[in-house]
């Protein structure tokens, strides 16, 4: 029987997609560690599920015994055990699981499967002994997933705020730091990046959020986008924090950057300060529903070009902006090959700046994409000096 989580689920746009490849069903086998199998259950599962959807019909979900009550309890799809399946029928006749699993799903399909391209490679073949397998090079299920619904926004906001509130209180510890033989001081130790970051992750942990990768880089780091940072933090030179939790929950991402200095920065740092805070104004301005992703990143490109500052190899080395949601990084993208943007799509906007021996400077919003223009959620002053 179908639960309320359930029926909130449309699944229009993955029949259409099974329909158009010709197949009876479409077939995953995964955990909720992969993010269009949580999206499509709304299960969180530390091992791998068989998920069946037929054409027309309610989604199965085949789980063990010990999983079935809580799945009819939580999850999107209808909780088969693997019993019911056949699976262990399977399983006692051929002696080998993954010749159950491949049985099992072949019997619940019923004919000609869509699959993901992750589908497990022997799962896949075994499943071709069974009929016609398809894989969905189109990634209908990552395309469901940029548009995000009224309770996936709610998500992302509750863990955005989180991400804002960490980074207040990491730029916070930078503020009340003092400089002292070149490096800054709090409460008469030493302040590093791991401090920094750890106390931030604790702060997340206790907001249901967890943390990895987490990037608080300073002086030359700062140059290098995804260099994390490690070591003290020095006075007078740009500090670069990128933050990009995820709530355990929900499984929803946040994700925020800021560029700060105690102290003085460089006149190289302040005019690049400048000019990035410029690009994301001009960026978050150009943001709807209907413009290409490409168009937005270009203009960009192209403003930066006219304040000097190079794109490729050295200065804007990166895309303006990505897709945000069950992943820190999905479709759709504010990039040179970026497709036209769709109400529902929840995107960065994330210029930046980054040249060897100066330093780096980035400065990242999220928030949704509607019809009239870009909606910010990140709530926080993008102010350069402490």
């Amino acid at each position: 029987m179908a639960g309320p989580a359930r029926r909130e689920r449309p699944m229009k746009r993955l029949d259409d997609a099974v329909a158009a490849a010709g197949c009876a069903a479409y077939v995953t086998y995964a955990s909720s560690q992969d993010a269009d199998f949580r999206y499509l259950t709304r299960f969180q599962v530390s091992d791998a599920l068989l998920y069946i959807k037929r054409l027309g019909e309610e989604p199965l979900l085949v789980v063990p015994q010990m999983e079935y009550a809580r799945a009819a309890a939580e999850a999107a799809a209808v909780p088969v055990t693997r019993a019911d399946a056949g699976y262990l029928a399977f399983l006692d006749e051929t002696k080998d699981p993954w010749n159950a699993l491949a049985q099992t799903a072949a019997a619940l399909a019923g004919g000609p499967a869509l699959v993901p391209e992750g589908l497990p490679y022997r799962l896949g073949r075994l499943l071709e002994g069974h009929g016609n397998v398809v894989v969905d090079t189109g990634g209908a299920v990552g395309a469901m997933r940029a548009v995000k619904t009224s309770r996936e926004l709610a998500a992302i906001r509750t863990a955005q705020r989180a991400t804002a509130a960490a980074v207040d209180l990491g730029i916070g510890m930078i503020r009340r730091s003092s400089p002292k033989s070149g490096v800054l001081v709090l409460d008469g130790e030493t302040l590093t990046a791991e401090r920094v970051k750890t106390a931030m992750h604790v702060f997340l942990m206790g907001q249901g959020c967890i943390a990895r990768e987490t990037i608080v880089s300073c002086g030359e780091d700062s140059a290098m986008p995804h260099r994390q940072g490690a070591g003290p933090l020095r006075p007078d030179e740009p500090i670069v924090f990128d933050v990009f939790p995820q709530h355990d929950q929900t499984g929803y991402y946040a994700d925020m950057s800021r560029t700060v200095v105690k102290g003085e920065p460089s006149p190289e740092i302040r005019e690049m300060h400048r000019a990035v805070l410029d690009a994301q104004t001009l960026g978050e301005s150009l943001i709807r529903a209907g413009v290409a992703g490409a168009d937005v990143h270009n203009a960009v490109v192209k403003l930066f070009d006219e304040q000097g500052y190079e794109s490729g190899a050295r200065g804007f080395v990166h895309s303006l902006g990505h897709g945000v949601g069950l992943e820190v990084h999905e479709s759709p993208s504010l990039s040179p090959s970026g497709g036209p943007l769709v109400a529902g799509n929840v995107v960065t906007v994330e210029p930046g700046l980054y040249y060897p021996g100066i330093g780096g400077v980035r400065i990242e919003d999220m928030g949704v994409v509607a019809a009239g223009g870009f909606d910010c959620y990140t709530d926080y002053n993008r102010d350069l000096i402490l």
